[in-house]
Parts: C-alpha cells; structure tokens; sequence
C-alpha cells in the first residue's frame, strides 16, 4: 500500500483554480521533488497534505498509522520557547514518557519505606516500555546532534529572538528529530551553506521514510530523489529520476509537442487555402468543413494557453566599466574579539562574477556591508572605482515596505518604467515577472516569499548599475526564474558579487569564489563551486597522502614531503610563495597536531556514557567544540595542502 493516495484534489482561491481533479500517489520510503513556477500551489499541495489546509474535493488516502512531518516555507513556534524547548516539541509524546521515567526514578530514589514501591516500580517500567517502542533513548543526544550540525547554537535563546534563516533551521532540525514516516520539505536549504546542505542530502538518502521535497537546488534533487513532479497549469506530470533526467525527458516531451503543434498548423494553413479558394455560396458539406476548422483553430488555442513559466529579465544600459572596478586592499574586520577577515587583498575587474561562500556568521554579508559603505572596516580599506555603480539585493527584503501595493514598489507614482532605454508601461512590466493585473494593487505583504524575491529583482533591475551585490539571491526562488537569473548574469556586461549556498547557481555563474575559511581567513579561488570543491578534496587527500608516506614525526604528525609531486615537467606557478605563506607553512604542522589532539579528547569525552548521565547539560557545548574541532582540522590540512602545492612547484 502506498504510504499517501491522492486523487482528483480540488482546490482554489476565489476565481483563481490552483487544482482541479489531480492525482498522484507516494510510495514508501520513496523521495519525490515538486517542480514548479513559484504560484503554481506546490506548498498549498504540501499544507493540504500535512492537514494544515482544506481542499474543496478528492480525497487524502494515508496508510494505516502513517505520520506527518512538515517544514513550511514560514515555520511558526511558540514565541516563547526556547530553540531546545522547540525542537524537542517535534516528539511530545517521546517526551511525556522520558519525564515520567525521570520523575519515577527521582521518587525511588526519595521513598520512604512505607511508600507503595511496587507500584512506582510498575510505572518505572512502564515509562521504560514506552521510551523503547519510541526509539527515544538516545532521543535527547540525537536532538543535540542535529542542532550541532545544523549550526544552530545558544540553545536556550527563545526563538522570539532568532532571524530567519535561524527560525527554518530549528523548524528543520525539529522535523528531522520527530522522524515521521511522511516527511514534506519545502525549501529546507534555504540558508544552509554548502558543507551543511551535503550534510542533509546524506540524512535524505539514508531516511527510512517517505519524502516529499520543495527545493531549487538542482545538485540537491539530483542526488536525493528518484522522481520528479512538474507543477504546471493546475496539473501534475511525472518525471522518473532528478533533476538531470526531469530536464532530458521534458525536452524530449516538448519536442513532440511541437511536432504535434506543427502538424495542427499545417491542417489549419490547409483549411484556410481552402476557404479563401471556396465560393461564396456554402453548401452543407463545406459549413461542415468551416466548423471542423473552427474547432480545430480552438483546439490550438487552447494548446498554446500561455504557459509563463519564467520571468523575463532584462538589464539596463550599466554604464561603462573602468580599468578599476573595485579594490580590497588588506581588509581587516573582528567583532567581539572573533575575526571574520583578516588582511584581505584583491581586485574585482571588468566581466567577473565572484560568488561568495562559507558557513553561516563567517562574515559574508559583512564583506558587502563594507563595500556598500554601510560598515568599516577595522583596517584597510575598499576603493571602488571611478566609473563604478553598485546596485544591491538584500536578502532581508528590507527595502520592501510590505505595505506599498506592487505598482508603487516598482514606480513609486509613475505610470512608466525605463528597460533598456524605452518606455515601458509599469503593469506591462510586473506582467514580465509573471504578477497578473488582477494582484498589481495586493500588498506586498501578502507576496509568497518566492513573489518577494521576484519583486526585488524587478526593482534591481530597473538600476543602472555596471556592478551587482546579490545577497542570497536564489532563496525561494523557483528553478525556473533561476535558470533566467542565471543566463541574464553570465550575459551581464558589468561584474557580479554575489553570496549564496546554491552549488549548481555558483557553477553556471562564478569565474571566481571567496571562500570564508574560518578564524578570519578569506581566499580567492578562480572556476567554480564544483572545481573548487575538487581542489579543497585533493588537497586534504594529498596532505593525508604525504603524511602516511613520510611516517610520524613531531608528536605524532607526519611532516609534508617537499619533494613529492615535484617534476621537471610540472607548470611554474605564477608566483612564489610570500613571506607570510612561508611562516604560515612552516608552522602549520604544529597547528594540526595540536588541533587532532584537541579533536581526538573532544571526541572520547562525547564517547563516554557517563556524560550524558552526570552532566547533561553540558553536551550542546562540547558538541559544538567538537565539530569545531573537527572543521578546523579538516581546513588545516586543506591550507596545508595548498601552501605545499605552491612550494612544490619547480621554481617556486
């Protein structure tokens, strides 16, 4: 039996249908990504089958006992809890049955001997039956370690307090510790960098229950599900595989379309040849053939209903680039104590397109808040250039008054916009970025996030900038409009700096990356993620290569081999190292065994039984220490590893 039937779902709003009579099923443990236009209902499907929204028609079949877990676009919790509080609210009844055996165990430890122990010793085991059916022995250290991976921290914070991107990820840590047999994603990498998203996409492949998942990162649908479900005009098409295959097979649907599509126009041009050939007066015979190519060109208008499943983005006129178009020179910023940057040098020029990566609180957006000249820097300094224009995209939409009506956010009062130097009318406009007339009045504050996102774009541009700062552009954006976002930027004739975690984004669209590498440390790495990726594995495997073959020495640590590597025939790189980079590899060695040891005594203390018995609440902070134990070993190598690879080099 299928873990969830649907069948001939029905749902609209007002005049506007979003289903009408579809169907499809979800098999067990299967993984399933929706596909569609940012409107076309892929999160109303989600909230109807979560329970959390009503249809009109068509029926919900679940399989006996089957439970539901759900990560909205917009989580909500009580404001009041804490993060802790609210995550473990994902399994109350796990946690009714732990605080039971807990108060039992205080009261047998607290009796006196008149007490009835016989029967607070029945209710011990009972709590203790019950915790075992629920798997949740280790419930509360499972909890701990999500929170740990998805880099969510202060536990006891309410989540009142917390931003947004902080918000999805304790709303996603919650859903993945409830572990229900349903599980429905919608966006869950929203705000998640790229070591992290990895990180989920393997909890995915490995989730014993079925998936239904929202998401546009295209690296992510091709790994994790097997099929694809396009959302489009009210219906439901299947695609077997991801996202790769979903692309091959609807081109290969399109194209018989248009076979179709061109042999309908050919008996349309046929019939019309006729027509106009015909003479005046009709006999029954030729009204029968005038109706049959009536019906014929209505069939076709029906086919060809607009299908607008991308916006149309068009950029400005920027004006012409300088030989400078922005200079960072030895940038420095801390705060608290805790450096983000340290000694930061380099120059955007004409073309380039720099994405920008690294975990979240690394310092990213305070880069581009330096830029902008909203901040400064502690030392150093940035120095745009003559000609330079900035246009920015904030990912807190903080420029939207979510009280203003579409019309207004765009124009303001005017009636017209500029695109590309003419005169086009404003409804025309956000008609291009697929808002209908009938909501050109709504205000944006009842945009879907998505809408948002398509909003600040129509603003941005509008701007005559020759350099873009986009701040997580991607999020909540539909593959579509990204696929168009994309193709517009690499045809950009300014430059492009922009942050996002999307991996499949940064491939199509960076020349270049800064990478944010932890304890201040920014690096610049030319091609994309994928290829920088590579580099940072072969690094680490080459670092680990020479340690194994040198064998230990200096506490332990394997010293890099100078020579290995090296050929006659091996490129000159084009510098050598600096002074700086020769003091930062002649100590590095010392740094990693110091920082294996911290790793390896982190570890044992987390693996001993005794923590989680005698000191509780300590685990969140040693769990924390660990995994930044852990990255900062895995990064040392992989600096190691590019540092020895410049010595290494003939001439170097």
């Amino acid at each position: 039996m299928p873990a969830l039937t649907v069948d001939r779902l029905r749902k609209s709003y007002g005049t506007r249908v979003v289903f009408d009579g579809v169907s499809f099923s979800i098999e067990e443990g299967e993984k399933v990504g929706f596909i569609g236009v940012n409107g076309s209902g892929k999160s109303t499907l989600f909230r109807i089958v979560a329970g959390e929204e009503g249809s009109e028609g068509g029926t919900l079949a679940y399989r006996r006992g089957l439970s539901v877990g759900s990560l909205a676009q917009d989580p909500s919790f009580d404001e009041g809890d804490t993060i802790l509080a609210a995550v473990a609210g994902g399994r109350p009844e796990l946690l009714d049955a732990i605080a039971e055996y807990h108060e039992v165990a205080l009261a047998l430890t607290s009796s006196s001997p008149d007490e009835d122990l016989e029967r607070l010793v029945a209710r011990q085991g009972a709590a203790m039956e019950r915790i075992d059916a629920l798997g949740g022995w280790d419930y509360e250290h499972r909890l701990e370690a999500v929170l740990t991976r998805l880099g969510v921290d202060g536990w006891d914070r309410p989540v009142g307090m917390l931003s947004g991107g902080e918000r999805k990820r304790v709303a996603l840590a919650r859903v993945l510790v409830q572990q229900p047999d349903l599980l429905l994603l919608d966006e869950p990498t929203n705000h998640l960098d790229a070591d992290t998203t990895e990180w989920l996409e393997d909890a995915l492949l490995d989730y014993p229950g079925a998936v239904m998942l929202i998401t546009h990162d295209r690296y992510f649908l091709d790994r994790v599900v097997t099929r694809m479900i396009e959302v489009n005009r009210a219906e439901l098409v299947p695609f077997p595989g991801g996202f790769t295959e979903y692309l091959e097979a609807k081109a290969e649907r399109e194209e018989r379309l248009a076979v179709a599509e061109e042999k309908r126009s050919k008996l349309i041009a046929q019939e019309l040849a006729w027509v106009k050939r015909a003479p005046s007066a009709r006999t029954g015979k030729q009204k029968a053939r005038i109706h049959r190519l009536d019906r014929t060109r209505r069939e076709q208008e029906l086919e060809r209903l607009p299908e607008r499943d991308a916006v149309e983005l068009k950029f400005g006129r920027p004006p012409r680039l300088g030989r400078t178009v922005l200079d960072l020179e030895a940038l420095t910023k801390s705060y608290d104590g805790r450096p983000l940057i340290r000694d930061f040098s380099t120059q955007l020029r004409a073309g380039e397109r720099i994405g920008i990566v690294g975990p979240n609180g690394a310092g990213k957006t305070t880069l581009l808040r330096m830029i902008l000249g909203e901040e400064s820097p502690d030392a150093g300094r940035v120095k745009p250039g003559v000609n330079t224009r900035i246009a920015y995209y904030d990912q807190a939409r903080s420029d939207l008054d979510p009280d203003a009506d579409l019309l207004e956010s765009v124009a303001g009062r005017q009636d017209w916009v500029e695109v590309e130097g003419r005169r086009v009318h404003v409804r025309s406009y956000l008609n291009s970025y697929l808002f209908p007339n009938e909501i050109h009045e709504q205000k944006v504050r009842s945009l879907s996030g998505g809408e948002k996102n398509r909003l600040l774009l129509a603003r941005l541009l509008l701007q005559d900038a020759n350099l873009l700062i986009l701040d997580e552009p991607t999020n909540d954006l539909d593959v579509f409009t990204l696929q168009v976002l994309e193709s517009a930027l690499v045809e950009f004739p300014g430059c492009v700096l922009v942050v996002t975690h999307d991996r499949y984004f940064l491939d199509k669209v960076a020349t270049a990356l800064f990478v944010f590498e932890g304890d201040g440390r920014v690096h610049r790495h030319e091609g994309g993620y994928d290829a920088y990726r590579r580099r940072r594995e072969a690094a680490v495997r080459e670092a680990a290569e020479r340690a194994a073959a040198s064998g230990p020495a200096g506490g332990g640590q394997a010293r890099p081999s100078a020579g290995k590597g090296a050929s006659s025939a091996s490129p000159a790189r084009p510098r050598r190292l600096t002074y700086a980079e020769q003091q930062e590899l002649e100590g590095i060695e010392a740094q990693i065994t110091a920082a294996e040891a911290e790793r390896d005594r982190l570890e044992a203390v987390l693996g001993d039984p005794a923590l989680y018995s005698d000191a509780p609440g300590t685990v969140p902070a040693i769990t924390a220490e660990f995994e930044d134990a852990r990255r900062r070993v895995d990064l040392l190598y992989a600096r190691w590893g590019e540092l020895d690879a410049v010595r290494d080099r003939p001439g170097a």
